[in-house]
């Protein structure tokens, strides 16, 4: 077994050594979203009523924020290293950076609008 050929080696054409952090990030994300996930399915499922009032006191609670936020933080970090790694693969040179730079708008404009929803309601806003 070689490193490769000749013309690869010359050329840098081998492993950049990346792909154990994306794995290694993905596990972690994937592991934290089944936990936050059941979290919030357990606890929406104990709610007594599922009116507007009930649910914005219940998401007034910082028990209710934190972990709501740390929920969207995990599940759009999950998403962004997903698609990475999709754009990576699958775009050709030209449209990659063009194609991660909007990857990273949207997930940060997402992320952005649901955490400011959460603190707006854990802070009491009408």
């Amino acid at each position: 077994m070689g490193t490769g050929t000749s013309i690869g080696r010359v050329r840098g054409l081998g492993s950049a050594h990346e792909g154990a952090h994306h794995w290694w990030h993905q596990k972690i994300t994937a592991g934290s979203n089944i936990l936050l996930m059941s979290w919030l399915m357990i606890s929406l499922a104990r709610r007594p009523a599922y009116d507007f009032s009930t649910m914005r006191e219940w998401m007034s609670s910082a028990w209710v924020a934190i972990p709501m936020m740390l929920l969207v933080i995990s599940v759009f970090y999950h998403f962004r290293i997903g698609l990475q790694v999709v754009i990576e693969d699958y775009q050709r040179h030209e449209r990659r950076v063009a194609a991660m730079v909007v990857l990273n708008l949207f997930v940060a404009a997402i992320a952005g609008t649901a955490i400011f929803a959460i603190l707006k309601i854990a802070f009491g806003a009408n």
